[in-house]
């Protein structure tokens, strides 16, 4: 059998193709793995090395005690994003990761990573002239720091809104058309805007000749309700300025507002001023009709000026809200409008009592303190102001004390260290009263304890003569008085006479018996 040449078999066209197309394709699957290891992965960090939350970095850049994946965070629940409302200052953060939130002390809430929640409300917080877009509970946080009340509103639902709602208690010229003349009302621009085709011009005066109205300047004053200075007035009625004399025509001041600060005299009270209505209450005057009998000054223009807040007690004066302390003695006829008696410390004699006296609005008032001298009125004078007050008096322990030191110790007890005819005693530095008439016996048991016996002794002759040979200083008119002081001090005892000068029921020649 003959051997048949073997002649190499022909591959298709296909096959080459197919083998090309495959080498092709194992290539460019190397360059990419090639590609992707260079340019690495991208994890999603709980927290970095750099102690950032929630961020897309490399793995490297993780701290590998927090958990960590090869995804973007919005899609691990992790680093979901949420709401983040903190309950003390009242303000949201919009997508928020759960850990951030935790860490800044807030609420976290995934219902709406938009802050689409009831905490998280927003509405305009009005504090005094400004506005704030924000949270009721923003809202009350920024009022208490600026010590005004709140009032947040839920009808203005937008920023612009809200910022033009605070602009509306501006005052200004409200310029309007009225039966054929231009006429106008010193308003708020709140007030103005309801009036139809009203303009208004913010901290400009009715009587502004650039307005060209029909008010005008005229020499008429008033007092208004809630203020203290006095004020002119335009021809229309319309408030203008405050009441100085030298700006009568000065056109400046009858076109634009000018603020207390940039009136007459701003750092004085201006009581009873012919030319300066600037008032202060504070100080001591306020806006009153202008009357003969109680002003001390005429003003020069139209009829109401400063009035003095000031009293006079005693011939002497007091400031408007100044405190000053009497006895009895000196306010008996107080009420009868008398004022004559003398201002001197209370003599703490039978009946009286301690008073803390008032000067408020140009009247004297009475407070009384306890009655029985069981408080005392303390006074205390600081850059010439007055001020006094009733406070309880601590007299029950002075008997019970045996040294000057503890029983002049201001800061336990009222009391004061007395020598009398060789002897301490220890008695209330304020004398107390005595309600004897429903304290059976009290009254004697205190008065007791300054009680003294002094025996003298006399050498007797033989013709009746004696002479006193022990003791012999008890005889003497100082020893009596200095133990009447001591008896005194102690209350209502001791020989005395009560707050309106009838004696007590002892006579001096009661304490000479031998």
């Amino acid at each position: 059998m003959k051997n048949k040449k073997q002649t190499p078999q022909a591959y298709p066209e296909q096959s080459f193709s197919k083998i090309f197309t495959k080498g092709i394709l194992i290539l460019i699957l190397g360059i990419f793995l090639i590609s992707f290891a260079s340019a690495g992965i991208s994890f999603c960090c709980e927290k970095t090395i750099d102690g950032d939350w929630c961020q897309n970095t490399e793995q490297a850049q993780c701290d590998q005690d927090f958990r960590n994946l090869p995804t973007s965070c919005e899609s691990t629940g992790y680093c979901s994003l949420g709401c983040c409302y903190d309950s003390q200052e009242g303000t949201c953060m919009e997508n928020t990761a759960e850990i951030t939130c935790n860490e800044e002390g807030g609420v976290y809430s995934k219902t709406s990573a938009s802050c689409d929640i009831p905490q998280c409300t927003l509405g305009c917080c009005l504090i005094g002239d400004e506005a704030a877009f924000v949270t009721q509970t923003r809202c009350k946080r920024l009022t208490s720091l600026y010590g005004v009340e709140v009032n947040f509103r839920t009808d203005i639902s937008n920023e612009v809104q809200c910022i033009m709602s605070a602009s509306m208690g501006d005052e200004g010229a409200c310029v309007f058309e009225q039966e054929f003349e231009t006429t106008c009302d010193f308003l708020t621009k709140g007030e103005c805007a309801e009036i139809i085709d009203a303009k208004f011009y913010k901290d400009k005066l009715c009587s502004a000749e650039e307005l060209g109205t029909v008010c005008g300047p005229s020499k008429k004053t008033t007092c208004v309700d809630g203020r203290d200075e006095v004020y002119f007035l335009d021809t229309c009625g319309n408030l203008a300025n405050i009441y100085d004399s030298s700006m009568e025509k000065d056109k400046n001041y009858w076109t634009d507002v000018y603020a207390k600060e940039e009136s007459c005299y701003a750092d004085s009270s201006n009581a009873d001023s012919e030319g300066c209505g600037n008032c202060d209450y504070f100080l001591g005057s306020t806006c009153k009709a202008y009357d003969r009998g109680i002003n001390n000054a005429k003003p020069d223009i139209g009829d109401n000026i400063c009035r003095d807040l000031a009293c006079e007690f005693n011939d002497e004066r007091y400031e408007h809200g100044e405190t000053w302390c009497a006895g009895t003695e000196s306010t008996s006829n107080i009420d009868a409008g008398a004022l004559k008696a003398s201002v001197q410390s209370n003599e703490n004699l039978p009946g009286s009592k301690y008073n803390r006296l008032v000067c408020y609005n140009g009247e004297v008032s009475i407070e009384p303190c306890a009655e029985f001298r069981q408080e005392v009125c303390i006074a205390s004078e600081i850059n010439g102001f007055s001020t006094a007050m009733c406070r309880v008096n601590r007299w029950q322990e002075c008997v019970q004390q045996d040294n000057e030191q503890d029983c002049e110790n201001t800061d336990k007890r009222d009391c004061q260290w007395k020598e009398a005819v060789g002897n301490n005693f220890c008695v209330p530095l304020f004398a107390p009263g005595f309600n004897f008439w429903e304290s059976e016996g009290e009254a004697e048991a205190i008065c007791a304890a300054a009680s003294w016996e002094c025996t003298v002794y006399y050498d007797t002759k033989l013709f009746g003569d004696k002479k006193c040979v022990k003791n012999c200083e008890c005889l003497e008119d100082s020893a009596k008085d200095e133990m009447n002081t001591v008896c005194s001090a102690m209350g209502d005892c001791g020989t005395k006479t009560n707050y309106v000068g009838a004696p007590g029921y002892h006579s001096d020649e009661d304490d000479d018996e031998e």
